[in-house]
């Protein structure tokens, strides 16, 4: 086996922040936030004479913000992973079966995001299945407008803002958590100890606030924020720095929970979280194949859109917003205001995006077309240096998207593999020199793709990971291996031997040339079988596998009669054509032990040891 590329090739395109790091930058993308939103409160507590406000304790106030805020973002994040290994692999079914139309493909984006909680983890998805060949680029368009949608589910949670109960639900959390038995239900007492962080988390930040409503600079400061093209671009930046367009509309929201935001400086914050989500997308499809870049530009293109149309609509918004939103009339001044806009921002916020899809919907096909002229194929993309398609970043989080996509992969490498062995067949007996060379270079591209694929699972394995999880983690690693050994018996004892014969000019019978070529095609029908046992859990596919061995070896014992029957003392190149033939049946038959201990890794454990299926 050759040793792993080094860190300078194809694969140093896959480093990503490590998730601590990313809700780190989330906690001091906050900061900033507060720097931009709260110039005057920074200003007035060293300028402001003390005498012309009220008293404001400083210290506190910043202190529960910082707090809250902190347990705020560690709430979401345990909340997102928890769904994500919850509900990861049961949505990645649900989103390859349900998107035949552009409308059933938004309903499924809606559904899949709001339980992952991350659009950008769905769009993820989409480019694996357009890669794949199993979705359209029109297809796709339908279920990125749909997470738009769902991705507002988060927010809507937020707004009931049951702060109160919050250290009830952490309790709870916490209890079901650790005297669960069962890995499933464990992971359940986290989502809903995450939950209730994010509720304590708000209630932090929105006591710390409180004393705000009565500050004159901070009020003045606030007005200003209605003004669309000020609240569109802090939300946009905010987002943009953070990766989360969820936390920018709750924080909203727990600012008007104080009554310190009105509805349309919450709609307007919500609009740029839109716009900033995207930054996230495009950043994830620098340097990706073009099916990823076009998704990134369907995303950009729909939410940019979308937030122009109704930048100079927000007043409409507000209004509709609030007819369809509970009200409390009872109330007045900053207490209604705290009662009716968390809810009202989180409804502007679902039907800015649900009226955005009504809207583009019918236009999904030509949508697609348009972004296929605007991101064309690239030229030279086959001439340029293998890089892996699957091997999405975003997804380590999710432990099980990720190997699925770590599978996708190997599906990918294991069809590399099946090529080399393909373009044996005449070439290995016919003196093809060059052509020979050209596939044991192809062993280059495994090679960079097995160190891609194995530095991708070594960072999956640094995750929590289910029993089930951990297991298919050791097939995939053992599958990658066995796809790397078949390249190196091709590029360094296959063609080695094949280049001999043409440089010796040694004559192979047409009998033996028949052979050797059948052999080849079982070869070949092995790995198609391997593969898919590989992609799609085939159990038959992988017992087909082990039922082409007897005519491996039959082959192989015919060729090797043959030989061993004409080995005579009047024929001196006789025994260098016996060994040289040999070494080809050893090779091929070295291929297909590693075929056959493929097939074996993919089926069900207690038939792995079956005497039915004897080692190879």
């Amino acid at each position: 086996m050759k040793p792993l590329p080094s860190p300078s090739s194809a694969h140093i395109s896959l480093v990503s922040p490590h998730p601590r790091w990313r809700t780190g930058s989330a906690f001091f993308g906050c900061l900033l936030l507060l720097t931009l939103l709260f110039p005057p409160v920074i200003q007035g507590a060293t300028v402001a004479p003390e005498s012309a406000q009220p008293v404001v304790d400083w210290f506190a106030m910043w202190s529960g913000l910082l707090g809250g805020i902190a347990l705020f973002l560690f709430g979401m994040d345990r909340m997102a992973k928890s769904l994500q290994s919850v509900a990861g692999s049961s949505m990645k079914f649900l989103l390859g079966k349900l998107t035949q139309n552009s409308l059933l493909g938004a309903l499924t984006g809606a559904f899949v995001t709001a339980i992952l909680n991350s659009s950008t983890i769905t769009t993820v998805l989409l480019v694996g299945f357009i890669s794949a060949g199993l979705l359209t680029l029109q297809q796709s368009i339908g279920v990125i407008m749909g997470a738009n949608i769902g991705s507002t589910f988060t927010a809507q949670i937020i707004a009931f803002n049951v702060s109160r109960y919050a250290p009830l639900i952490i309790a709870a959390g916490f209890l079901w958590e650790s005297t669960s038995r069962h890995e499933h239900r464990r992971i359940q007492g986290t989502l809903v100890m995450g939950l209730g962080l994010i509720f304590f988390g708000m209630g932090l930040m929105g006591g710390a606030m409180a004393p705000l409503r009565d500050y004159t600079p901070f009020v003045e400061w606030m007005v200003r924020m209605e003004h669309p093209t000020a609240g569109i671009l802090t939300g946009a930046v905010f987002t943009a720095l953070i990766h989360s367009s969820a936390t920018t509309t709750g924080i909203a929201i727990v600012m008007a929970s104080e009554g310190l935001i009105t509805l349309p400086a919450g709609i307007a914050l919500a609009l740029g979280a839109n716009i900033g989500t995207c930054v996230t997308a495009v950043i994830a499809s620098v340097g990706k194949p073009v099916d990823a870049r076009r998704a990134s530009v369907a995303h950009v293109l729909f939410n940019v859109f979308g937030v122009l149309i109704w930048a100079g609509l927000i007043p409409q918004l507000a209004d509709i917003v609030t007819r369809i939103s509970p009200q409390y009339p009872d109330l007045t001044g900053t207490a209604r205001l705290a009662a009716e806009v968390p809810r009202q921002i989180a409804n502007a916020h679902t039907a800015f995006n649900v009226l955005n899809t009504l809207l583009f919907i019918g236009f999904a096909g030509p949508i697609a077309r348009w972004i296929q002229r605007l991101v064309p194929d690239s030229p030279d993309a086959r001439h340029a240096i293998i890089t892996p398609q699957y091997l999405d970043p975003e997804l380590i989080r999710t432990p099980g998207l990720a190997l699925e996509h770590a599978r996708l992969e190997l599906v990918r490498m294991g069809k590399i593999a099946q090529n080399m062995v393909d373009r044996l067949k005449d070439t290995l007996t016919e003196g093809h020199i060059q052509a020979l060379r050209q596939t044991a270079r192809i062993d280059d591209q495994i090679d960079l793709l097995e160190g891609a694929i194995l530095d991708y699972l070594q960072r999956i394995g640094h995750q929590s990971l289910t029993d089930d999880l951990s297991h298919q983690f050791l097939v995939l690693m053992s599958t990658a291996d066995h796809w790397e050994a078949i390249g190196d018996v091709v590029e360094n004892q296959l063609v080695p031997t094949g280049i001999r014969i043409a440089e010796e000019r040694i004559s192979i019978s047409r009998a033996m040339k028949e052979t050797l070529n059948e052999m080849l095609a079982q070869t070949s029908s092995g790995m198609t079988h391997a593969i898919q046992a590989l992609a799609t859990g085939d159990e038959n596919a992988a017992r087909t596998v082990f039922s082409l061995k007897p005519d491996i070896d039959r082959l192989a014992l015919k060729i090797q009669a043959h030989q061993a029957h004409k080995l005579t003392p009047q024929e001196s190149n006789r025994l260098t054509i016996f060994r040289l033939e040999m070494e080809m049946v050893s090779g091929l038959k070295n291929i297909n032990a590693h075929i056959r201990r493929i097939a074996r890794l993919h089926l069900p454990e207690e038939l792995q040891d079956s005497t039915n299926i004897q080692h190879p």
